[in-house]
């Protein structure tokens, strides 16, 4: 009798650790990932070079297999327009169908709305490759985990290059914009810097026209200390080279982007020896999955990778790894092995802070090249900002 109580309790044991593992490759489920992403409107170059980037990172990691411990990797893409709402509604619905870790997005704004459904559902968001400093902040939670940098990232990167002198902003009116100004100046105060923030700028997401902005700009600027720093936050196609017609020079003042993609920072050659910070340019880190990217990249589209088709292999390397640590994907069973893991990325090796789950990464300052080999060589590196060298807050209420 006992016998024939065990061999069934065996064979259930074997068969949920064949479904769990991918003993039985033929009968384990996909693997389902949704991937979110703002493919339509201002910001679509940017959710197109985040598809491209993960997919990449799920082959050169799988070895082209697209599997993980037996299991087919299903990638299902949704395109959230950067509309908060729609965003909030798609990552539901894939939530619905029972995918098994979900990514996106490219809008902030949309970024934000969709963390609360994470919550809800109880399941993992990987958030690449919005960057507003709320979404690992204030309005975090356990569910929400991000590959991207955030805005303290970019400003204290930036703020490392600034001991003094005087600072003015320009910005898009809307959340990546007004956090990326709040955070540059919350920068240069915990950086030591002592350079005073003079005057802030807002202009609409899709302006064209800068000339009123940019001379209110130049009149908060030129009569005040040296160096005097007009310090560029956009997403998207950015105004330098409209500004730079405006001639700044004539007061003193240099223009400081922040790094953009490859196609916009092609138009800055006239600008060479301005300086600035950037999240990834595609020459600058050295390491082998850097490396297959690029040279994979420029085999397959002609050019190099741009900074959100890192940002995009960096998210699967982050899903790789977590996926790998939990085969069943069972989402709490993610989230406790996702706090503190470390994954491969083209920057190298990152890990998520256990505190708010957000990626600690190094920063790059960058010089334009005055002599370029070839079209894409565009920046030359002054420095690597080790992460530890930024001073990031924890600012999310556990």
């Amino acid at each position: 009798m006992t016998r024939f109580k065990l061999l069934p309790a065996m064979l259930s044991a074997a068969f949920a650790a064949g479904i769990a593992y991918g003993g039985n490759a033929g009968a384990a489920p996909d693997l389902k990932i949704a991937l979110i992403a703002g493919k339509t409107g201002i910001l679509e170059s940017y959710a197109r070079e985040t598809e491209t980037g993960f997919m990449m990172g799920l082959e050169y990691l799988t070895g082209g297999k697209m599997e993980i411990n037996g299991r087919k990797i299903k990638v299902i893409v949704k395109d959230d327009q950067g509309k908060p709402d729609l965003g909030r509604t798609l990552l539901a619905e894939a939530y619905d169908d029972k995918v098994d870790i979900a990514v996106g997005t490219t809008s902030s704004g949309s970024a934000l709305a969709m963390l609360p459904v994470a919550r809800e559902y109880r399941k993992v968001l990987v958030v690449e490759p919005a960057v507003a400093d709320e979404i690992t902040g204030a309005r975090w939670n356990r569910y929400v985990f991000r590959t991207a940098r955030n805005s303290m990232q970019d400003a204290l990167a930036a703020a490392s290059t600034l001991k003094s002198g005087s600072v003015a902003f320009l910005a898009q009116d809307y959340a990546f914009g007004r956090d990326a100004v709040k955070a540059g100046k919350e920068a240069l105060a915990a950086t030591g810097s002592k350079a005073k923030v003079v005057h802030e700028e807002y202009a609409p997401v899709a302006a064209t026209d800068f000339t009123a902005p940019t001379q209110r700009l130049f009149d908060a600027l030129k009569d005040k200390p040296q160096p005097r720093i007009l310090a560029i936050a956009w997403a998207g196609p950015n105004p330098m080279n409209k500004i730079a017609d405006m001639k700044p020079e004539r007061f003193g003042i240099a223009l400081a982007p922040g790094g953009n993609l490859l196609p916009v920072m092609k138009t800055w050659k006239a600008y060479a020896g301005t300086e600035g910070t950037i999240y990834y340019y595609y020459g600058f880190p050295r390491n082998k999955m850097n490396d297959w990217l690029v040279a994979e990249h420029m085999k397959r589209f002609k050019a190099p990778p741009d900074m959100f088709t890192a940002g995009g292999m960096s998210a699967a390397g982050a899903v790789f790894a977590a996926l790998q640590k939990v085969p069943s994907a069972d989402s709490e069973q993610l989230v406790a092995a996702m706090e503190g893991m470390s994954f491969e990325s083209p920057k190298g090796t990152l890990s998520f802070r256990r505190e708010d789950h957000q990626a600690l990464q190094p920063m790059y300052h960058f010089r334009i090249r005055k002599e370029q080999k070839n079209e894409w060589d565009l920046l030359e590196l002054v420095r690597e900002i080790p992460a530890a060298e930024l001073p990031l807050p924890v600012r999310n209420k556990r």
